[in-house]
């Protein structure tokens, strides 16, 4: 186990030098060296870095193998219809950055001509793409001495310094990217490797909860380790309570298929297809309501949707009347799920897929 040092104490004049070299050393043995956009392709790497913004790896593996699979290039994304994407990304949730994603595609392909710029504040210039995105974009793919602060990176300096301000603080946000700068490593050669250090380091050892201080390899320079207080770190300022939505959707059937809309690019599930919400108008006809049935309670950012859905029946004679239009579509449950539904949507259209 790593020797503690004294409260306060400051670190040796060779600790900034050390630390990269520490990191990736550490990293060499037991950090991870296998994902699949550990490459040096910007588009590949774009892409990750978008799909793993709030989102665990293990979940983001197989949405960017399909990805890549589907559009291996920036041009063929770019060519790609909105919807098609959409349906891709279902179920990884935070719909707005495909949107962003497809959005950016045309932009690169229109403003950089397949031309990648190495410089972050370009990649910034980006929809969906902040500070640490590009930058991380630009380390891995070009060398690029440039700092990223994700989450895994800013829990580690938070202990490392034993930064006790609750979280989130504008002022300790300024302080975190300053650290981060200050232990960048000279050689450009070096950041590909030491940025995904960084993150290993957060996500493997200096872990949310309970981190594995004794497996750390910089656990001797670490404050909150030295003092016992590193589980306790970062604090965080309290959170409302999640706020609960009650959400009434109908499925107008008409003999095997339903009617389904597209909500707006704006809110929740933005630019999926989806049943109607209640207070939606109906599809043409004359409908009755059949039967009702509660979903599981289904959390998004920052609220509960609890959603109930209505079936509604039209008499059968009525049936070959019912056609798509500009408001809706007609489709059956196995029809829609190929479009990509929402996840609690796909469930629920999963029970009554019929050929």
């Amino acid at each position: 186990m790593a020797k503690k040092r004294e409260k306060g104490k400051s670190f040796p004049p060779q600790w900034q030098a050390l630390w990269a070299e520490r990191l990736i050393a550490w990293h060499r043995v037991a950090g991870r060296r296998t994902l699949p956009w550990h490459t040096r392709d910007p588009y590949r790497i774009w892409l990750s870095e978008v799909m793993l913004q709030q989102t665990q790896v293990p979940t983001v593996i197989p949405y960017y193998e399909r990805f890549v699979a589907t559009w291996p290039t920036v041009e063929a994304l770019a060519a790609a219809p909105l919807e098609a994407v959409l349906a891709a990304w279902s179920g990884l949730g935070y719909y707005a950055r495909a949107r962003n994603l497809h959005r950016a595609a045309q932009q690169i392909v229109r403003a950089w001509g397949g031309t990648w710029p190495r410089d972050p504040d370009a990649w910034a210039q980006l929809p969906g793409v902040g500070r640490s995105t590009a930058a991380a974009i630009c380390a891995f793919a070009f060398g690029t001495r440039a700092a990223i602060l994700d989450g895994n990176v800013e829990r580690v300096l938070v202990r490392l310094f034993g930064i006790a301000t609750p979280l989130p603080d504008t002022a300790v946000k300024r302080q975190l990217w300053q650290i981060a700068e200050a232990l960048l490593p000279e050689s450009p050669t070096a950041m590909p490797e030491y940025t995904q250090a960084q993150m290993d380091l957060g996500a493997l050892v200096c872990t949310r909860g309970i981190p594995n201080c004794a497996y750390c390899p910089v656990a001797q320079w670490c404050t909150a380790y030295a003092v016992g207080i590193a589980a306790a770190l970062p604090q965080r300022k309290a959170r409302a309570p999640v706020p609960e939505i009650d959400w009434t959707l109908r499925a107008y059937r008409c003999g095997t298929r339903y009617w389904w809309v597209q909500r707006p690019n704006q809110g929740i599930w933005g630019g999926l297809w989806a049943l109607p919400h209640a207070d939606e108008p109906p599809p043409p006809g004359s409908w009755q309501r059949a039967s009702s049935e509660a979903l599981p309670a289904h959390r998004l950012t920052h609220r509960r949707l609890r959603i109930t859905i209505e079936e509604w029946t039209t008499p059968a004679h009525l049936c070959y009347d019912c056609e798509s239009s500009t408001q809706g579509r007609w489709a059956t449950a196995r029809e829609a799920l190929a479009w990509g539904l929402p996840r609690p949507l796909a469930a629920w259209a999963e029970t009554r897929a019929v050929s």
